[in-house]
């Protein structure tokens, strides 16, 4: 009997990098980050990850079930969703407000359109856009490191805040930013573990960095033509973590190089009008969750064309 041509959705196994193998070097590459975290925040920063990423996976398996669906939870993707969210938290986030950004990444973003690989946006930058406009006040109550000489559990401006304000006498030192002694979310302050993130990411060769890159060129040229200084808009706010973590998703980005160029600048460039031009100080979120839904018409117009291909004529 002749075998059945088996149809599945992305993304496709055409190499050893399966997905669960891609989803385990993702978590390998965040876990830097996410002790850079427990240092500069407490263990809290430990008890909201563990607390995101097992809801996440409940909730994956929860909705599958209910569906009647194979359950997917052993690609890890749940859990990468689960970490990556909760690194886009302040520390002192309530657990019942994370819990509901984890089963709007879940159930409403992933799932609902059938699972890994055919979500249209990013489950994690999806639910932090939905939690800043459902909780605006807890999600901007960001939390002074001790290690910055402050009093810890005091909140406090960023960066980009006090840029906003004008207040550039107060902005940290450029090695306080690198190492994360500021205000911030909790994966977003420490630049030096992000980018031993993307090293390894890179060697392992889960991503290009052309995305990366031209995301954060784009913002430090942006910045120069303002007349700012390049490094403080690089090393405050999500760039790092969002170009790096979530600028690169599978399912979300081009699959050409040329488009994932496009969406890196796109990116950059909706980043920083919002943050020169808007009311937030911060615009990382939006402009990838808005180049995500443009992802499909950025991959039909840098498609490779088959070589030697010919146009079909139209029907008289």
């Amino acid at each position: 009997m002749a075998k059945k041509l088996v149809v599945k959705n992305s993304p496709h196994q055409l190499s050893p990098d399966h997905s669960r193998r891609i989803m385990i070097d993702v978590i390998i590459a965040l876990i830097p980050t996410l002790i850079a975290a427990c240092v500069i925040f407490g263990l809290r920063a430990l008890l909201v990850t563990v607390f995101c990423a097992g809801t996440c996976v409940l909730t994956e398996y929860v909705f599958r079930r209910i569906a009647k669906r194979d359950n997917t939870i052993s690609d890890c993707s749940a859990a990468v969703t689960g970490i990556i969210l909760a690194l886009n938290l302040p520390v002192g986030i309530p657990l019942q407000m994370a819990f509901f950004g984890c089963i709007v990444a879940i159930a409403v973003v992933k799932q609902l359109f059938g699972g890994l690989g055919q979500n249209f946006v990013n489950p994690a930058i999806t639910a932090r856009v939905v939690m800043l406009i459902s909780f605006p006040k807890v999600m901007t109550a960001w939390v002074t490191p001790a290690m910055a000489k402050a009093v810890d559990g005091v909140s406090g401006a960023t960066p980009l805040a006090l840029l906003k304000a004008g207040d550039t006498a107060s902005l940290p030192s450029t090695s306080d930013l690198f190492f994360g002694l500021h205000g911030g979310s909790m994966g977003e302050v420490c630049a030096a573990a992000l980018l031993l993130g993307f090293v390894y990411l890179l060697i392992r060769k889960v991503i290009t960095p052309t995305t990366p890159l031209c995301f954060m060129a784009t913002v430090a040229v942006m910045a120069l033509l303002s007349g700012q200084d390049p490094l403080v808009h690089l090393l405050t706010g999500g760039v790092m973590l969002g170009a790096i973590f979530m600028a690169t998703d599978y399912a979300t980005t081009p699959a050409t190089e040329t488009g994932r160029a496009v969406f890196g600048i796109g990116c950059g460039v909706l980043t920083m009008g919002i943050r020169l031009l808007g009311t937030l100080p911060e615009g990382v979120s939006f402009a990838i969750l808005f180049m995500n839904i443009l992802t499909p018409h950025i991959d039909t117009l840098t498609r490779t064309k088959p070589f030697g291909g010919v146009k079909r004529e139209a029907a008289v």
